[in-house]
């Protein structure tokens, strides 16, 4: 086992380095000038060469990204023209909000967080419950519904349920307030109340995916010679299907959920934008409009670590499930 996570930990590193390379690059790719972005109209040519020397602009790329790594590890002085000393980790200065990059997602990453992860507990418990009992229920009014229910979720986009859900909660019953983020640590019914429509609209579409995907994998393992053998030996029917056939058919479900919830973490454009939370995804957006280059940069390789540790965490838990993996 040691070895086998090992082996994850190492190709994960280098996938990171590979994201940070390429993110790096893509600040001289593209065609804003950051220098330009940050120094008034009047700027003479002097004081934009001049600025360019503070950033370090001019120094050769290889120092400059082995610069900004070590602003992520242990921190960074950006000089006098981007806020002075930046602690770890430091991922740059933002010429449009004048502002430190990690203070920004210091700011927004907790709404992600809040709307990602108690959405995805509701998704994962109400998709796999639902497509496990379409499976063994097969054919009866509650396998119907689940298809149905499947189908609706498959067939909406996220922009039409959410404001389906604004109009009816709060707009029209007043059950509900306008959604916002409130920190859990300060109101936690205030925090859940903000944020419920967004779970409940993440939720409905996901639990579709999970519980059309769930019912297949299930009623496939039924069918295999393994759960006949443990059902002529007189096995229960809750040993049967909760201990052999369940294992065998969360094995998917388990890489899909890993994905969607790695790169969920890196953003939920569409679901911030709906409800007007402001979060990973928004910033990232907003950034690529007034072309802040540092900001799409972290925005870039924070995602990517969201899905690479998801990826981890996937191949861990396919580990124990299945011991074979462990010997790839």
């Amino acid at each position: 086992m040691a070895r086998f996570l090992v082996k994850r930990l190492f190709s994960a590193a280098l996938t990171l380095f590979a994201v940070s390379v390429l993110s790096f690059l893509m600040f001289f790719a593209l065609p804003r000038d950051p220098v330009t972005g940050m120094c008034p109209k009047n700027c003479n040519p002097e004081r934009l060469e001049r600025v360019r020397q503070e950033l370090g602009l001019r120094d050769p790329l290889i120092s400059q990204y082995a610069g900004y790594m070590k602003g992520i590890v242990t921190g960074r002085d950006l000089g006098s023209a981007q806020g002075g000393r930046c602690d770890a980790p430091c991922l740059g200065w933002s010429y449009v909000s004048n502002e430190a990059v990690s203070d920004t997602i210091a700011r927004v990453l907790p709404v992600t967080l809040s709307i990602v992860v108690p959405a995805a507990v509701l998704w994962l418990l109400l998709g796999v419950g639902l497509g496990m009992v379409s499976a063994l229920r097969r054919g009866t009014w509650l396998d119907r519904a689940a298809i149905g229910f499947s189908l609706a979720g498959a067939s909406l986009q996220l922009y039409f349920v959410g404001a389906v859900l604004l109009l009816v909660f709060v707009y029209t019953l007043h059950w509900l307030p306008v959604p916002s983020y409130t920190p859990l640590s300060d109101d936690p019914l205030r925090w859940a109340g903000g944020l419920v429509l967004a779970w409940l609209a993440l939720a409905f579409l996901f639990s579709a995916i999970y519980a059309r995907l769930s019912r297949a994998q299930m009623l496939e393992t039924l069918s295999e010679d393994f759960v006949r053998t443990a059902r002529a030996k007189g096995l229960s029917r809750r040993t049967v299907y909760g201990r052999h056939a369940l294992r065998a058919a969360i094995t998917p479900v388990v890489t899909i959920a890993g994905l969607d919830v790695g790169g969920a973490l890196g953003g939920t454009v569409i679901t911030e934008t709906t409800f007007g939370l402001g979060g990973m995804g928004r910033t990232a957006v907003d950034a690529v409009r007034a072309g802040d280059l540092p900001t799409i940069m972290a925005t870039v390789l924070i995602a990517a670590v969201f899905v690479v540790l998801a990826n981890v965490l996937v191949d861990l838990l396919y580990a124990a499930i299945d011991p074979r993996v462990r010997l790839r």
